[in-house]
């Protein structure tokens, strides 16, 4: 057609596809799970793939995905709400305020929302902290973009960087790479990243845009926990970092142990990220629930309420994984890895710069991810000695950029702190960006050593 040679008629195609899939998010409104069905379809069938396998290749891709992170999501979900109701976030919170002192009260923040975002989706980690700012920009007379952007920079770094969140892991599938090493190298990048977007950048901030809380917000917040049977801070943090450690485990026994080894393949079961958290979870029901007073009856319905609103991210990501799967099956995904590998342009910068570009225009981190990994996945078998764990946070790291009027967390921080669209981006915007620069580079430094 046109003269064109196949490939650049697949990279048409591919173009379209996405354009196609940013219009029906953005202009039609039309939610993201229609939206990556129609426009997987819609490459599929254009992409000169024989019409019994379009469907075929967009089932395999959602249930491949859905198969591992869907168990994730509910399990991460469910220690999430566990970890709410019984207070144990808010004793973090408290006890690293009480340590940090008022003079040093960002740091807190951001360390509390770093501890407390490792299991909790980013919308239920800020709505569970959100008090705490009031309370705290109340009781020390710190502004509240100082004490606030610390705690949105501490959650959004590891929604985007570290396992076992949905984002990164769903990448860790589509990458190959490892989960133990990922989470290593995640918080190697996320500590330092979220300090520079967080505390540093909020004291910086905060004298620009001080911030004025809404005086019904600030009376409705405000307001002291009246829970008197609070996990203690060891016994929260051991139960929420459990799945991390065990999952760290598994990785150190897969170094220093021979293939076949027993030990090894105990470590390998406990360690996987299934069973990881579901051993955190049977632990959170003593130490969040019974320890706490909770009635069995309670605790059940605890778990139930939890799953109800992560159904609609569950089926966006599994939306994203047929759609990836298209791109690879279509052949498309072979034809962008070959011209990355001609143009001789670093698969860590690809990956991340396509994640990038999807978020911006989409607003969707969970979107730019799954995409992005699906489009850059076939640059592993052409270059080789990519580490895969670092395409996994180069990814995570480009879906969180430049927060904007087509995402729905920029309009949930305008409100909670009362602030202009212009000084919700210098804030908000201006930190996600900071967070997704930031962590490129730190994660290119970091493949300088591994």
């Amino acid at each position: 057609m046109l003269g064109l040679s196949h490939n650049t008629l697949l990279l048409l195609d591919a173009l379209i596809a996405i354009v196609g899939l940013i219009v029906l998010i953005t202009r039609f409104k039309l939610h993201p799970f229609l939206a990556l069905i129609i426009s997987a379809l819609f490459l599929g069938l254009t992409s000169g793939m024989p019409v019994d396998k379009v469907v075929k290749a967009f089932q395999e891709g959602f249930g491949g995905v859905l198969g591992f992170v869907g168990i994730i999501l509910a399990l991460g979900t469910m220690l999430g709400k566990m970890m709410a109701e019984s207070g144990g976030a808010d004793q973090i919170a408290r006890t690293l305020i009480q340590a940090f002192g008022k003079e040093r009260v960002q740091w807190s923040m951001m360390f509390a929302a770093f501890l407390v975002g490792i299991p909790l989706f980013f919308e239920i980690g800020f709505v569970l902290l959100i008090p705490l700012v009031f309370i705290v920009a109340r009781r020390t007379g710190v502004s509240l973009i100082k004490v606030g952007i610390p705690l949105l920079a501490g959650l959004s770094v590891v929604h985007g960087l570290v396992p076992p969140h949905p984002g990164p892991l769903l990448a860790i599938g589509v990458f190959g790479a490892d989960i133990g090493k990922t989470i290593l190298y995640g918080l190697i990048v996320a500590l330092p990243t979220g300090i520079i977007a967080g505390p540093l950048f909020a004291s910086f901030i905060a004298r620009r845009v001080p911030g004025t809380p809404s005086p019904e917000l600030m009376e409705q917040l405000a307001h002291e926990s009246e829970a008197g049977n609070l996990p203690s801070f060891s016994v929260t943090l051991v139960t929420v970092l459990l799945p991390v450690f065990l999952m760290l485990l598994k990785t150190f026994a897969d170094v220093v142990l021979p293939e076949g080894h027993l030990l090894r393949g105990w470590m390998d079961l406990i360690g996987h990220p299934i069973s990881a958290l579901l051993l955190a979870l049977l632990l959170s029901l003593y130490t969040f629930g019974y320890a706490r007073g909770f009635e069995p009856k309670r605790v059940a319905r605890l778990l139930e309420e939890s799953l109800a609103p992560t159904a609609a991210i569950v089926m966006i990501i599994g939306a994203g994984g047929g759609f990836k799967q298209m791109l690879v099956a279509s052949g498309v995904g072979n034809v962008i890895g070959q011209m990355a590998v001609s143009a001789q342009v670093s698969p860590i910068l690809l990956a991340w710069l396509v994640a990038a570009l999807i978020r911006i225009a989409t607003g969707s981190a969970t979107v730019a991810t799954i995409t992005g990994a699906g489009i850059v996945v076939p640059v592993i078998e052409m270059v080789p000695g990519v580490n895969r764990e670092l395409l996994v946070l180069a990814t995570g790291a480009g879906s969180l950029i430049l927060s904007h009027v087509n995402d729905a967390g920029f309009w949930m921080v305008k409100q909670y702190f009362n602030m202009t669209v212009s000084e919700t981006f210098k804030t908000w915007t201006a930190m996600e960006t900071l967070l997704s620069v930031v962590g490129l580079v730190f994660i290119l430094l970091l493949s300088l050593v591994v």
